[in-house]
């Protein structure tokens, strides 16, 4: 009995995301296509623990039954928030396929960084959903037409090149050999180029 509530229980809140994320990217507006998902999750996971917790049906389930369903909820929903809208919003690995579909199938592979930078670019307003979404997290900020990290931007970065030097694959295969080329991305950039802000 105890499984089938747990389970009915869980269909509420999957029902409950799914009509809150559908009013939600219909009708509201969206600044962060993630956060606004993760907010979605909390919003239905509030009503859903209501329902939980109110409802007859489910006094079956004990305390901490019921206080493990909603974290399994809200570990799922932030799988959800993470694994589908948002990684169909940033991929550049879906925006290959559907490039490629969109172009009949097939094209030539050394066009690829022509495609990236004359078309994702544009058709994505790749530059200002990015710049958009590290404003909106606190980890830059845009003034008079300089775009500068915060200090929490200056943390995240630090330990994302750290990570990346030091836990990132040393031997990534990047079509034909393996390589560590992207442990260092920078290794061989400009020293001072000219749209650095003063």
């Amino acid at each position: 009995m105890k499984p089938i509530r747990a389970l009915i229980a869980t269909a509420i809140f999957m029902v409950l995301l799914l009509g809150v994320y559908m009013a939600h990217v219909s009708l509201l507006r969206v600044n962060v296509v993630f956060y606004a998902a993760i907010g979605d999750v909390l919003m239905a996971a509030v009503t859903a623990t209501a329902f939980l917790f109110l409802m007859k049906f489910f006094r079956c389930l004990s305390g901490f039954e019921k206080v493990l369903l909603v974290v399994i909820w809200l570990l799922g929903g932030y799988t959800f928030a993470i694994s589908i809208p948002t990684v169909i919003d940033r991929s550049l690995s879906f925006y290959i396929l559907e490039k490629l579909q969109q172009r009949g199938g097939g094209i030539r592979q050394d066009s690829f960084a022509r495609v990236f930078t004359d078309e994702y670019l544009i058709e994505h307003r790749l530059v200002d959903v990015r710049l958009t979404e590290q404003r909106e997290s606190g980890t830059i900020k845009i003034e008079n037409g300089c775009v500068r990290l915060t200090k929490r931007g200056e943390r995240i970065a630090s330990f994302s090149r750290y990570f990346r030097q030091n836990w990132l694959p040393k031997k990534r295969l990047l079509i034909e050999s393996y390589s560590e080329d992207l442990t260092d991305p920078f290794r061989h950039s400009q020293g001072d180029p000219a749209y650095t802000c003063r």
